[in-house]
């Protein structure tokens, strides 16, 4: 489960305010609304300066939700952050912040194959149900589409209801593999044009 258990161009960073009901995912834009008058968050990559407030997110997670994001319990060590943060080349990751604060990560896990990208996403116990995991998604689609990725997958517990209704509104037609502990949800991309002389900067993916 190391892949992803263990670019929206900065430009392009998403708005989201708390949820209305659920609308396909869009990967023209990353934007995403959700409940008027809650405080706004953003969407933005993350880099290595999100290390700190990324080890107070892992902290403030319940162990439930820890146990549907990672599979297991997890300790915030200088390695895992060092990839939640987007420390690898293969690993492109996206996070969600409110007044400074964290409130969600996603991250995608780009294997040998170039085609295909493995994604994760993890929110704050208090701001699930906002919409604020379906923006993070749409953040990682667009930038996977933009490295030429044309298929993403997700290994998703079978109690983690939440996700799964999430892909079940937004990908009806979903390649699902089941096994005992988890499901493997496939999803095929538009291909796009990939993006060339990529230069990155904090997270971020620019255009040369």
């Amino acid at each position: 489960m190391i892949r992803t258990q263990i670019s929206v161009p900065a430009e392009r960073t998403a708005v989201i305010r708390p949820s209305r009901p659920a609308a396909p995912i869009r990967s023209a834009s990353p934007a995403a609304t959700i409940r008027p008058g809650h405080p706004a968050a953003v969407i933005r990559p993350a880099c290595p300066a999100d290390r700190v407030a990324l080890g107070d997110f892992l902290a403030g997670l319940s162990v439930h939700t820890l146990y549907l994001r990672f599979f297991a319990p997890v300790t915030p060590t200088p390695a895992l952050l060092n990839l939640l943060s987007g420390g690898a080349a293969n690993i492109d990751a996206v996070v969600a912040v409110r007044d400074g604060v964290v409130i969600g990560h996603a991250m995608a896990v780009d294997p040998q194959q170039p085609a295909a990208t493995d994604v994760g996403v993890v929110v704050a116990d208090a701001w699930q149900g906002q919409g604020v995991g379906s923006a993070l998604i749409r953040a990682l689609v667009a930038r996977a589409q933009a490295r030429g990725v044309t298929s993403i997958a997700m290994d998703v517990l079978h109690v983690n209801r939440r996700v799964l209704a999430m892909i079940g509104a937004h990908w009806p037609a979903a390649d699902i593999g089941g096994s005992p502990d988890y499901l493997t949800i496939k999803i095929g991309l538009p291909r796009l044009r990939p993006l060339e002389g990529r230069t990155q900067w904090c997270g971020a993916m620019y255009q040369a």
